[in-house]
Order: structure tokens, then sequence, then C-alpha cells
């Protein structure tokens, strides 16, 4: 079995320099999850949501000596009911053959940490019901799925129809 959080690993806060990397850790995650035909951004896309006046999201990159393995993105959000902040982790994501040495714990304890510090009432994310592995990383961890939450989204011309629908009784 491998050292379960190696030496060498290092988390660093992402930096616009690091915007090719994280794109492509994107382009991976995406491939892994049967999704990469939902890629529709761009690297300048990411770097103008990460690192202009008013940054979107944040995420911090994991390297294995000087490899780049993974990545955890996510942004803050807030809960009505706890009357706090919460932080919500949009991705995180290791290279598969880099799994199973605690480089996702490290990842996911960081953004922990990010959100203990900023008094955050909780930390969340969805994972996909197939990826099975994924579900039993993420119990071990301590999380709780919420079957009973399902997802809502609204896209492209959907999102502009309702952007622009003055029918606000429904």
């Amino acid at each position: 079995m491998a050292d379960p959080c190696p030496s060498a690993l290092t988390l660093t806060a992402a930096t616009p320099a690091d915007v090719p990397v994280l794109f492509d850790l994107v382009n991976a995650l995406a491939t892994y999850e049967k999704l990469a035909h939902e890629v529709t951004g761009t690297a300048v896309d990411l770097h103008r949501h990460l690192f202009s006046d008013r940054p979107y999201a944040e995420a911090v990159l994991a390297h294995l000596d000087s490899t780049p393995v993974g990545f955890a993105l996510y942004f803050h959000n807030f809960s009505t009911f706890l009357m706090q902040p919460g932080i919500y982790l949009e991705d995180l994501f290791v290279l598969p053959q880099y799994r199973g040495l605690g480089i996702g714990k490290a990842l996911l304890a960081h953004v922990g940490q990010v959100a203990m510090a900023r008094g955050c009432g909780r930390l969340e994310w969805q994972v996909l019901d197939w990826n099975q592995p994924a579900i039993a990383f993420y119990q071990r961890m301590g999380a709780h799925l919420k079957p009973e939450w399902q997802l809502c989204r609204v896209t492209g011309s959907a999102l502009q129809t309702l952007a622009t629908s003055t029918d606000a009784a429904g």
C-alpha cells in the first residue's frame, strides 16, 4: 500500500499562472465523468472568473513533487436556515494514477479548513450516482448523502427564457 499522504505532496492556492494546468485537470475530470462534451468554457474564461476584480470561485492545486495531480474548486454560498455562509465544492479531482495516496483527502481537508477559518456552517457538494468509489470515499470522510434533494439546473436558452420572463406568476 502506498504512503497515505506522501511527504512530497503540496497544496497551493491556484494563481493566474496555474490556469492552463487547472484547465487541463478540469478537462481530465470531464473525461473521467463522461461529460467532456459539456466543457464549453475556455482557459480564458476560467482565468477571468478566478482572478478578476470579483472572483466567483477559488481553486487549490495538489502537486506531487512538481507534478500537478489534482485540484479542488469551490465558492461561497449561504444557508438561510443556519444563517451562515457555507462553501460549495464544485469539483474535487485527483488523476486516476495518483488515487489512493491521500491526495483527495488532503484536498477535502484543505477546503474544510478554509470553511472553518471563514466561519462557515457547512461544506457541501454533489457526486454522480454511478461514481461508487467517490461515494464511498466521501462517506469515509464523514459526508452524508442527501437523496431527498434533487439538483435543479437551468442553462442556455432555458436560462435566457427564464431571465426574460415577464410572467412572474408562472
